[in-house]
């Protein structure tokens, strides 16, 4: 089966590339199950401080789903139930990563890979970035449990406008519907994704799964209780809260344990 999902590590920061290049990088069964895994992995792993979700090659990001694949794994509702169970486990998985995640985007990121670009936390982009869910030229609808990340992001507006109109627009407007968080040039896209995410991986893991973990909460209007709020102070009785605040005192880089 063609198309794979690679994991490669340089110190605390992981990248995971979708790759399958002969086809822009659209995700089949295969590939959507093999994402799940290695999400499953890195959460387990607490040496990791950043991942970067990236495509295999210039040309793409995802271009969605393999359509090549819907005659056999989603020509039915009963098929296409079946399907979503194996793909929404892998996006809430993404989602629901206690690591902090960057979508690095070059080319396209359509249809299923603007999905998982929406499951990610911050979202880079180069210029020649195309965004969009053209389902509607294929008689499909956009799950609900697929819909609700892009609807955080953008919010009701911008989302039926992407839905209904199944427009693929470029970078610029991508980002002036808050769609991601920043567009640079294409010779830039690898340096800019990955001095962000060394940034991100300079500060205090268990800060930063934190702060994700509170943002996400956040979303939810359910009112919190007081062992949430109480959580906020949790960092006090860490050893990075003693190594960080002692490193600024000293006028030092702190180096954090994640403890």
């Amino acid at each position: 089966m063609s198309g794979d999902v690679l994991l490669t590590r340089d110190g605390a920061i992981a990248t995971v590339t979708l790759s399958a290049p002969e086809r822009r990088n659209a995700l089949n069964v295969f590939m959507w199950q093999k994402l799940g895994e290695v999400l499953f992995e890195l959460e387990s792993d607490g040496s990791v401080r950043c991942v970067v979700l990236r495509g295999d090659g210039d040309e793409a990001f995802a271009a969605g789903a393999d359509i090549s694949e819907f005659e056999t794994e989603r020509s039915s509702a009963e098929q296409a139930r079946a399907y979503a169970a194996k793909t929404h486990g892998t996006l809430r998985a993404l989602q629901g990563l206690r690591h902090p995640v960057i979508a690095m985007i070059s080319g396209v990121c359509v249809g299923g890979g603007l999905e998982l670009a929406a499951c990610c936390d911050i979202r880079i982009s180069g210029e020649s970035g195309r965004f969009g869910i053209p389902v509607k030229r294929l008689g499909l609808v956009v799950a609900i449990d697929e819909m609700q990340p892009l609807i955080e992001i953008v919010g009701k507006a911008a989302a039926l406008e992407i839905l209904l109109e199944g427009r693929v627009f470029g970078a610029d407007e991508a980002l002036e519907k808050r769609l991601i968080n920043r567009v640079v040039p294409d010779f830039d896209l690898e340096p800019a994704t990955y001095a962000s995410a060394r940034r991100i991986a300079e500060g205090a893991p268990l800060t930063a799964r934190w702060h994700k973990k509170f943002v996400n909460r956040l979303m939810d209007p359910a009112p919190l209780s007081e062992d949430e709020r109480d959580e906020s102070y949790d960092c006090f009785a860490t050893e990075d809260f003693q190594i960080g605040f002692k490193a600024f005192l000293a006028k030092k880089n702190p180096e954090f344990e994640g403890r």
